[in-house]
């Protein structure tokens, strides 16, 4: 099957690209604020036009000097407009030509007529005027629009549509348009993208413990911005992977901290997203600084991650930098801080030389198979019966069990009493057991009837 057009949104940073891609994807998908910077990572959406399906790539700002992380965000950027059918290039209208709009459009002039030159922020018949300067970026006549309130979006649609390469069918691939801010059930393209995906990996833990480098490791390129800087990744990114157990889906996730009182709007938002992305995974990549320990960050990260009713595993990461003396205080940091996680295999890995990853997509799968098993009635009862045998429940007896749902695995249990948490955690070790539910939490619940 071919892949459908990719349409990529570049310029310097804060023009509005983010508001534009959200307006032609019509939903808030990329995080907005009016501070320069705040997009790093491209976000990839699948949007449609006039009956035309293509995907739109927002991208972090190009400049043409800055730092390290922008030299980076500038790379990716300029990678997505190499690869991309059609290129928008975003100026603002209010500030005129600057000098990183001429840099930048001295680079998309190589492409020849693939740029779409876009006049951004245009609200008004003056700012018509204004948008004329922006023929001297030898890019053409510029399509003039307002991102943020809709005006001339049709008329730039239109354009862009009608400039798509012919031939890129609607059926996609399972690796085309990977990357996504979706929510199930939003529209008949992402519900046709969630058939196809089995499920959903969340990987999550506090700024700057490696996240984003484990996720490139995994997806085989630099996917996301990786840099030295705690607080790099902004967005939650989805990127669909073939693996020997299927398909997959990985989210990298922007570092979760508690929120502080002075916290800022994209930090606020960012913590929002990955949130979103932790609740509708099937598996939970809790990543931790092994060199740092279990924090109290990571504590409050993995109750989180605990409520969320997802299948978690942890993952110690950078253990190849932790001394040999340290190793075993640090797994005992683990059991102890972590014990209400006690069900989650624990891995010891280095994202950045490979070390142990080979060894997560086996313990994923099993996670995933727990997550999802449908336990028959009958051997269900017949467990709660030799678990009874075993060690009868204090004063109260369990009359029958029905497993009502799964992801995870809830099971409720009709007794002649409530019983207590201890009792309930044993039988939640014996189910473990029994059925070989080990990297999956299990929910019971009690209802309590007369006994017979």
């Amino acid at each position: 099957m071919s892949r459908l057009p990719v349409v990529a949104v570049a310029g310097r940073p804060n023009v509005g690209k983010s508001t534009l891609v959200n307006r032609i994807a019509g939903r808030q998908a990329a995080i907005v604020q009016e501070t320069a910077g705040v997009t790093r990572d491209r976000l990839e959406l699948t949007c449609e036009w006039a009956g035309r399906e293509f995907t739109v790539i927002d991208t972090g700002g190009v400049l043409e000097h800055g730092n390290a992380l922008d030299a980076k965000v500038s790379e990716q950027a300029l990678r997505a407009v190499r690869n991309a059918d059609l290129v928008l290039f975003v100026c603002d209208v209010t500030t005129g030509i600057t000098g990183e709009d001429a840099d930048v459009a001295g680079q998309l002039r190589r492409l020849g007529d693939k740029v779409v030159l876009i006049a951004n922020k245009v609200d008004s018949r003056r700012r018509e005027l204004d948008a004329w300067e922006l023929t001297g970026l030898g890019l053409g006549e510029p399509h003039m629009v307002s991102a943020l309130h809709g005006r001339g979006m049709g008329d730039l649609l239109d354009a862009v549509v009608a400039r798509l390469p012919h031939g890129a069918a609607a059926a996609r691939s399972p690796l085309s348009g990977a990357t996504s801010e979706l929510d199930a059930g939003d529209s008949p393209v992402e519900a046709e993208e969630a058939r196809i995906v089995t499920a959903a990996i969340a990987i999550v833990g506090r700024p700057n413990v490696g996240k984003s480098t484990l996720f490139n490791r995994l997806i085989g390129e630099e996917r996301s911005i990786v840099h030295d800087l705690p607080g790099t990744t902004r967005d939650a990114i989805d990127t669909v992977i073939e693996t020997e157990a299927g398909t997959l889906r990985l989210i990298d996730t922007a570092g979760m901290r508690r929120r502080a009182r002075g916290a800022d709007a994209p930090e606020y938002y960012s913590l929002v997203r990955s949130l979103k992305a932790l609740d509708r995974a099937d598996v939970a990549l809790l990543v931790l600084d092994a060199t740092e320990g279990v924090t109290h960050q990571d504590q409050r990260l993995a109750e989180r991650v605990d409520a969320s009713g997802s299948p978690a595993v942890i993952l110690l990461n950078k253990w190849d930098l932790l001394a040999t003396e340290d190793r075993l205080e640090v797994g005992e940091q683990v059991k102890d801080k972590l014990a209400f996680l006690g069900y989650a295999p624990v891995l010891r890995i280095s994202a950045k030389t490979g070390l142990g990853v080979g060894r997560l997509l086996p313990v994923v799968v099993a996670a995933i198979g727990a997550y999802h098993r449908r336990i028959p009635t009958a051997r269900l009862n017949d467990a709660f019966r030799a678990a009874q045998s075993a060690h009868p429940a204090p004063g109260a007896r369990i009359l029958y069990a029905v497993q009502g749902a799964v992801d995870p695995p809830t099971v409720t249990l009709f007794a002649t009493r409530r019983l207590p948490p201890p009792y309930l955690r044993y039988l939640e070790r014996f189910l473990r057991d029994r059925f070989d539910l080990g990297p999956t939490p299990i929910d019971l619940r009690v209802r309590v009837r007369a006994g017979r």
